[in-house]
């Protein structure tokens, strides 16, 4: 009975983690590595482990660094079965074949270059036959029931709260007459986020895997986030140019559009015209909709009112190319919600290409920007950046709206845990190092719990009484 930690260690990406007991191996997300183009290249290296061995895979959420080596896995001969909540399955159909398709297309435009040069040919990591057949592996199950996924290992998920169908995973383990309870955090979300409920509640383990990507700080509160907006979206008004807001396709995106309906007259928002450009974050909506079920109760009320009447008269949807390429020729008036949002890709690295340089253009960062990503760097105030070669100057005003994030902060984090009974060890996954270890200490200093940061590799004997 132990467990392998294979991702999102010291890294906000490539969540992977291995439990093997009983002769059965379940392995525990298989996410995408993200960031810089070294870091993407790590991808492509085999797998720590030998996929055709894994009995089944659960999924925590849809988002692409949990789930996006998923048909590289199938690919690579693994042939069981991968469970996640309904809403889970709905949202990984759409990003999987989108993940596939942006890979097939970059390696036949950079095998274009190096044909011309001489060079060996690359292979596309997966391709979109790989994603579908990777769907056919998936089983749906539902919040809060128990699921047997092995002999010895049972799971029952609980809503997280980061985005449609996310989720908490409680594991029971049995072994030789020992039992263990691990509670893996997956990405959690916010309080009083809009459409979501709130994370649920656990109150007993024996270890904790814990997410920390914003454990060395917090975010604004409700009130100043939403003030915050308020203001950026004025002052992009005020300028007379273009807005631009950089948003992942699956969560960010349908909470913005959420907000914006709520807060249409507050906001002014009749003085523009609203795109949301990104066919993904289009699709991702349609999920969405398909599962009210799972709002909140102030969403579930809006949601009916958005049947009887539109909420946003002036929003449209940019599904084709060629309409995204029409607002290249737009000067001011336009909010442009598009992917991707660390911009790494997607339709918004050509509004950034055409607007990033204008003095009145305004851009809202809604969410978190990893080490190594274009985002981050305009961020972090550079004043250039590279688009597919050509380099661009960085003139633009940046907003960036940290308590939009669909991550708990370090407050909520703590907050979370404490409902644990008996201070159970915590593993920190899932962060970037300054703030795991800024998180450690808050956790050990606030609520006396025992922390360890976990180290890419590394084994823990689930079976012994975990000290640390």
């Amino acid at each position: 009975m132990k467990l392998t930690v294979f991702g999102a260690a010291g890294e906000v990406t490539g969540s992977a983690h291995l439990i093997e007991i009983g002769g059965h191996r379940v392995l525990f997300d298989c996410g995408l590595i993200q960031g810089s183009p070294k870091d993407e290249a790590r991808n492509a290296e085999p797998f720590p482990f030998n996929p055709q061995s894994l009995d089944a895979v659960v999924l925590s959420h849809a988002h692409i660094d949990h789930s996006g080596r998923l048909p590289l896995l199938v690919k690579n001969g693994f042939r069981g079965k991968i469970y996640t909540q309904r809403a889970s399955r709905d949202l990984c159909k759409i990003m999987l074949k989108d993940a596939a398709f942006l890979n097939e297309r970059d390696v036949e435009w950079e095998n274009r270059k190096r044909e011309r040069k001489g060079l060996p040919l690359l292979e596309p990591l997966y391709s979109v036959e790989d994603a579908a057949a990777t769907m056919r592996q998936f089983r749906a199950i539902d919040y809060d029931g128990e699921v047997d996924i092995v002999r010895g290992l049972r799971i029952r998920l609980r809503d997280a709260g980061h985005i449609l169908g996310s989720a908490i995973v409680e594991i029971w383990l049995s072994e030789q007459g020992v039992e263990k309870k691990l509670v893996f955090s997956g990405d959690l979300g916010q309080k009083n986020m809009p459409i979501l409920r709130d994370p649920s509640i656990v109150t007993e383990a024996d270890l904790v895997l814990l997410e920390s990507t914003y454990g060395d700080r917090e975010h604004r509160s409700d009130v100043d986030t939403l003030e915050e907006i308020r203001l950026a979206i004025k002052a992009a008004a005020d300028a007379g140019g273009n807005l631009l807001i950089p948003s992942f396709a699956v969560g960010r995106a349908q909470d913005i559009l959420y907000l914006f309906g709520k807060h249409y007259d507050e906001w002014e928002l009749d003085r523009w015209e609203i795109f949301l450009d990104s066919p993904m974050a289009i699709e991702a909506t349609r999920v969405y909709m398909e599962h009210d079920d799972l709002y909140d109760a102030e969403a579930r009320e809006l949601w009916k009112q958005h049947k009887a009447e539109s909420l946003l008269p002036n929003f449209h949807w940019s599904h084709t190319a060629k309409q995204s390429m029409k607002l290249n020729n737009v000067r001011s008036g336009m909010i442009v919600i598009a992917g991707s949002g660390m911009c790494t890709g997607g339709r918004i690295r050509h509004h950034l290409k055409h607007n990033l340089w204008r003095r009145n253009t305004h851009i809202i960062f809604p969410g978190f920007q990893a080490q190594g990503t274009p985002g981050r760097a305009i961020v972090d105030g550079a004043d250039f950046i590279q688009l597919w070669g050509e380099t661009v100057r960085v003139e633009a005003t940046v907003h960036t709206i940290n308590g939009l994030s669909a991550h708990a902060d370090r407050h909520g984090l703590a907050e979370w845990y404490g409902h644990f009974e008996g201070r159970p060890p915590v593993l920190l996954v899932h962060g970037e190092a300054t703030a795991q270890e800024a998180f450690a200490e808050h956790l050990r200093q606030t609520a006396q719990a025992p922390v360890k940061i976990a180290r890419l590799g590394e084994v823990i004997d689930l079976t012994q009484v975990l000290r640390w």
